[in-house]
């Protein structure tokens, strides 16, 4: 069966991965880089690396079900389905390890509806979802870590730890909301009980503390192009690949 989608032709390559097709092969060369089991033993792949790669952001990108993708690139439904679980893992984002002492973070927290409910509970938004810790650098705005996922029932000052990206970031300077109260992180100042008011250089630098932290919010909203992050039908680590995965395809974008 032939397929419609092929890596080889770079017009698929922007509306189907987000990507563009320069970014697309510097992704390819880097996952040889990193010596990717980008091959096996026993019958081959369906596809070429290339190809691999493109279904699984593909995938990503449009959340379409393996019976509607599947046909796209001429492959059986449970060829797209295991192509998918054997590259997800391989596209996700390392994080960084170390930060120069000038660094500032942002961290926040994001809901992702996902349907197994074993790794999500109702949250906020009244759907069964897991939040994600993702911590950006405040210059680049690019991703640097990406926590667990964790209940999204969870407050992110409880998240922010079990998650471990409070481990990831170390002892880099970061920023973060409100709701991070406790946690030794940069947060807004807020008025005392009995307080009628702050004092103007402390509204003066929660200014300065929502134009920076707005950042964060931005990457949030790029990211959730990729629809997956909208509705998550994966089981297990399903989640998480596609978090850390899509982090990876953002910071792409960015580059």
């Amino acid at each position: 069966m032939a397929g419609v989608i092929m890596s080889s032709e770079p017009c698929w390559i922007t509306p189907f991965t987000g990507l563009s097709p320069q970014s697309f092969n510097k992704l390819v060369a880097a996952l040889r880089r990193e010596s990717a089991d980008l091959a096996r033993r026993g019958r081959p792949w369906s596809l070429p690396p290339e190809g691999r790669v493109l279904l699984v952001a593909a995938y990503w990108r449009t959340n379409l079900t393996m019976r509607q993708l599947a046909p796209l690139f001429g492959i059986s439904k449970s060829a797209a389905d295991r192509i998918i679980d054997h590259m997800g893992p391989l596209l996700a984002l390392r994080p960084r390890r170390r930060f120069s002492a000038t660094s500032v973070l942002i961290v926040d927290g994001t809901l992702v509806p996902t349907r197994d409910h074993t790794v999500a509970e109702q949250s906020k938004n009244y759907r069964y979802s897991t939040n994600h810790q993702v911590v950006i650098d405040a210059d680049s705005r690019l991703v640097v870590a990406v926590g667990r996922p964790v209940p999204g029932n969870l407050n992110d000052c409880i998240a922010w730890e079990l998650s471990g990206a409070k481990a990831a970031v170390g002892g880099a300077t970061a920023i973060a909301d409100g709701g991070y109260r406790g946690t030794g992180l940069v947060i807004p100042h807020r008025r005392e009980r009995g307080q009628p008011q702050l004092p103007g250089w402390k509204e003066e630098h929660n200014r300065s503390h929502r134009h920076v932290r707005a950042r964060v919010e931005h990457v949030f909203a790029r990211m959730k192009c990729w629809k997956i992050l909208r509705d998550c039908r994966l089981k297990g680590d399903g989640v998480h690949h596609a978090m850390l995965g899509v982090a990876r395809l953002y910071n792409l974008t960015v580059l």
